[in-house]
């Protein structure tokens, strides 16, 4: 396992870069499937001036806008210590408050985006309101998870910041006994659940592109990071 001082005495801009081509390219075609799966929307019911089609390309543009962002921290951050030589010791806590928000806003466009496109997916309830209760259920087990077991400050990317998250031994309880990647795999179905219990189809299509998108950050941007943090020597 390489320390951050070893990672950053080799690092190139190269590395920096690495994986961003393939994170832009598949990022267009994703916001093109999403405009085409939400063409001949109408926009359904307002609020701040807003209608529900507006409020999915919110919430789709706020991903992109957290995600970018992330990927840009944690590339300056693992290999250039940015927020570390803006910030200090209160590099991680600032990094936190800019991160957090917009994680927030997440579920939360999404919500506004079912309840007010509500009964446009055309799913039974005895269907939906089921599906979407087990995803809620899995969302916020992982999410409990994630704080007794994981802990925040590693999930916000502790292990860019300092070299003792890196140290921590793999979580194996809980969900992440189910998948180690458990915040990916069952923490957005809760995304999928607002749709699902509400019944939109706008949401349901702003879920998936938030779903697939995270995993585009795992491979391109996190996936070669956690190579250099655990594999490198």
């Amino acid at each position: 396992m390489a320390t951050l001082r070893e990672i950053r005495s080799k690092s190139s801009w190269a590395q920096i870069f690495e994986g961003q081509g393939q994170h832009l390219i598949i990022l267009g075609f994703m916001l093109a499937g999403a405009a085409w799966f939400l063409q001949g929307q109408t926009g359904q019911r307002g609020l701040l001036w807003m209608d529900s089609l507006c409020w999915a390309w919110v919430s789709i543009w706020l991903a992109v806008l957290h995600q970018v962002m992330v990927a840009v921290v944690f590339r300056l951050q693992l290999h250039r210590r940015l927020m570390t030589r803006m910030f200090e010791e209160g590099d991680l806590q600032v990094w936190g408050m800019l991160f957090f928000p917009l994680l927030v806003a997440r579920p939360v466009t999404i919500l506004i985006v079912a309840v007010l496109d509500r009964g446009s997916l055309g799913v039974p309830v005895w269907i939906g309101i089921p599906l979407g209760a087990v995803f809620l259920g899995l969302s916020a087990y992982t999410m409990y998870c994630v704080k007794r077991y994981f802990s925040f400050e590693r999930a916000l990317g502790g292990d860019h910041f300092y070299d003792h998250y890196a140290d921590m031994p793999i979580v194996r309880q809980g969900a992440f006994g189910w998948s180690q990647n458990a915040m990916y795999t069952f923490g957005f179905l809760g995304l999928w659940a607002f749709a699902l219990l509400l019944g939109s189809w706008q949401a349901l299509i702003v879920a998936a592109f938030q779903h697939a998108y995270i995993w585009v950050h795992m491979y391109t941007v996190e996936g070669p990071d956690m190579r250099h943090l655990y594999q490198d020597a």
